[in-house]
């Protein structure tokens, strides 16, 4: 990661100098200005004087030639920075060639170096210790990566912790969570299983208040409705208990 870090400042810091840079300027300047005479590629003044005497007259003819060339030169950019080759040198060693390069209008950079691969060394590492038949070894190298930890706890086989495997090693894992290679996921995966296992009992104490408050319900009509057997079981003894009013004068049936 610091490597990375590196590269990308130094990137950064040339593309910022490109930026502020002007670009090399190839200047060449030649003034050429025809007045008489051909187009001749002359620098500076020409004069040329000739005189010619016959029978006593004299002729004399004078030529002067002015040439100013002018040519612009068009802006050149410096070579581009080519980056270097980086081989690993060897098929069995872990680590890969990382270059890179940058052009500016000024100057060019490159530059490269070597990368460890931590996750091949690991994987050989685990062949080796498989093959000389330490299983247990062979994958507490394996589970120093975080992604083999999770999926080993996943599979209901926890990698093993200082000697102890199986249950005995998932209890030391749960004491010190700390010590675990995917320790931060292990910490977000704990937080989303509180908040689960929190709505689940909240859902469940509602739910056992609806119930304790249907029964309560159920219950005060069920003595309402024996309440009002009661009352009317009492009425009715009440009217059985009633003796009948037996009128003891005779009556005359003949009319006498």
């Amino acid at each position: 990661m610091k490597f990375w870090l590196q590269i990308l400042t130094v990137l950064v810091t040339l593309i910022l100098i490109s930026i502020w840079s002007k670009p090399a300027l190839a200047d060449d300047t030649n003034n050429q200005t025809n007045t008489s005479g051909s187009n001749t590629n002359i620098t500076g003044g020409y004069e040329s004087t000739t005189t010619n005497n016959n029978d006593g007259q004299t002729n004399t003819t004078t030529s002067t030639t002015t040439n100013t060339s002018t040519t612009n030169g068009s802006d050149v950019p410096p070579p581009s920075a080519n980056s270097p080759s980086y081989s690993s040198m060897s098929q069995d060693v872990c680590s890969m060639g990382v270059s890179g390069s940058i052009s500016t209008g000024i100057v060019g950079f490159s530059g490269g170096k070597h990368v460890v691969d931590e996750n091949c060394e690991r994987i050989k590492l685990a062949k080796v210790l498989q093959d000389f038949g330490m299983k247990v070894a062979s994958v507490a190298v394996l589970c120093q990566d975080k992604r083999v930890f999770a999926a080993m706890e996943a599979a209901g086989t926890p990698c093993p912790y200082q000697g102890k495997i199986g249950p005995q090693a998932a209890e030391m894992w749960e004491k010190y969570p700390e010590l675990r290679p995917d320790y931060e996921e292990h910490l977000a995966k704990q937080e989303v299983i509180a908040r689960i296992d929190a709505e689940i009992a909240e859902e469940k104490r509602i739910e056992a208040e609806r119930i304790a408050a249907e029964e309560a319900e159920a219950a005060r009509i069920e003595a309402e409705r024996i309440e009002q057997e009661l009352l009317t079981l009492k009425e009715e003894n009440e009217v059985n208990n009633i003796e009948p009013v037996i009128d003891t004068v005779p009556v005359n049936m003949h009319g006498e």
